[in-house]
């Protein structure tokens, strides 16, 4: 069995707590910057002087970035050292948040969004890392992650909220300048950690690394025009580019001796369960998610902070339940816990079913609790399994291969949510009529989630 290079030293550094709370502040910094544009889109699109279209880019530009680059940078960082290429994030996220608040026209805002996604890769992926080479299997590490977890609805809820207090103090460029800001004293904190790499580094594997970040980008961009007509000639040659660069990467990894992602990974059940929950998890949680707080504004009349403030519910149950999976006794396993959260979550998108236009927002409210819980609990088993599906020394990798599957998800449900809620016509009866129907799918792609889940986590080892 392999072992890291920097376990002991990194055991140490554990105990006053800074091999966790730099990766859980990283995390919460990268899904704030992920999720600020939500409300704050109106007033970028307008200093930016942004159409319909490039509206569609300003919102999911990072995600472009985030997941080409996850699992490049993963694997890296196991290489190469997990410290370094956290380090070499955090500055990149400084900078491309400069271009953001800098930035006088769409294409260089776009630019610069990319590269803050590819920034957060780097955060979220190293970060997980850096967590598995500090604590040893067992209740710290499910703390741990459970704690990391927790990271990604705290930010989900704080991101919104913050963009939107800041626009309304300053204007929207000022949420850009904060990112800057934070992402120096991250940077500073991680000089603290011990470096931590693969005992046997596996070599650059550069073909494999090319043709994976430009076949999920092309895919990613695909989707993300694809809003606008999924038949234009430039979106079905993205699709294609897509489709031949990652069977290339498939085909390069599986004749490599030391691949990028060793593909026999997937014949494990603990790690086939690690990526279709991600995938699952874009799909059908973030997805709607990500859109219910515009529908709240349009559809229900709420303020951009209002509606903001409503989601937090959802994201603020999230922060709290991931939180608290650390107390669930050790002999339930992962996967029949990750099966009950997206059961959960299913359970409070079928109840936040029937929105019409000017109901109060109460009536939301029993969905998004137990869509919080249901959240929560999965972000907590998905971090767990992302490092306890992989070798000891490529815990990088698992992290990010199942952030990776996490935010492909999340840019084709955006995609599918958008095109299904605003599909009817405009108008608010339209677009609430067009949300139910997008909810009612994401709740059904939940719940089959949840049954995969169960039935993956009672196959044979």
């Amino acid at each position: 069995m392999t072992t890291l290079t920097t376990s002991r030293p990194a055991r140490r550094m554990s105990g006053p707590g800074a091999a966790l709370a730099v990766p859980a502040a990283a995390t919460l910094l990268a899904l704030m910057n992920y999720t600020a544009p939500m409300a704050a889109l109106t007033d970028t699109a307008r200093g930016l002087h942004a159409g319909g279209t490039a509206q569609i880019w300003l919102m999911s530009s990072i995600s472009l970035g985030l997941a080409a680059a996850l699992l490049a940078v993963g694997s890296l960082a196991d290489d190469h050292g997990r410290r370094r290429v956290f380090l070499i994030g955090a500055a990149t996220l400084a900078v491309s948040s400069v271009v953001c608040a800098v930035a006088q026209d769409t294409a260089v805002f776009v630019a610069g969004r990319i590269v803050q996604g590819a920034a957060s890769a780097a955060l979220l992926a190293t970060g997980l890392g850096i967590i598995a080479a500090s604590f040893e299997p067992g209740p710290r590490r499910a703390h741990a992650t459970g704690v990391w977890g927790a990271m990604l609805g705290l930010g989900i809820a704080l991101g919104p909220i913050a963009s939107a207090g800041l626009a309304e103090a300053g204007g929207w460029r000022l949420w850009y300048w904060a990112a800057a800001l934070a992402s120096v004293p991250l940077g500073i904190a991680a000089l603290s950690l011990p470096e931590s790499r693969a005992a046997r580094p596996r070599g650059l594997d550069l073909p494999g690394l090319l043709t994976m970040s430009l076949g999920v980008g092309a895919l990613v961009a695909a989707i993300t025009w694809g809003r606008i007509g999924w038949t234009r000639p430039a979106v079905l040659a993205l699709f294609a580019a897509a489709a031949v660069l990652l069977a290339a990467f498939t085909a390069i990894e599986t004749r490599r001796r030391e691949p990028m992602l060793d593909l026999g990974l997937f014949r494990r059940p603990v790690f086939l369960l690690s990526i279709t929950g991600a995938l699952v998890t874009g799909l059908a949680v973030i997805g709607i998610m990500s859109f219910l707080a515009t529908v709240m504004t349009l559809v229900m009349g709420l303020s951009l902070i209002a509606s903001a403030l409503v989601l937090a519910i959802w994201s603020g149950l999230s922060f709290a339940a991931a939180l608290q999976a650390r107390r669930i006794p050790a002999r339930f396993p992962a996967g029949r816990l990750l099966g009950l959260g997206l059961g959960l979550s299913a359970a409070g998108e079928f109840a936040m079913l029937g929105m019409a236009p000017h109901e109060h927002w109460w009536r939301l409210v029993p969905g998004l609790v137990l869509s919080g819980i249901g959240s929560g609990l999965a972000n907590a088993m998905l971090a767990r399994l992302a490092v306890e599906s992989v070798p000891a020394d490529r815990a990088g990798m698992g992290s990010g291969a199942n952030n990776t599957a996490r935010y492909v998800g999340a840019s084709v449900g955006v995609a599918i949510v958008g095109a299904i809620a605003t599909g009817s016509g405009a108008g608010p009866s339209a677009l609430a009529h067009g949300t139910n129907v997008a909810m009612l799918v994401s709740a059904v792609v939940a719940l089959a989630g949840a049954a995969l889940a169960m039935a993956i986590t009672r196959a044979p080892r």
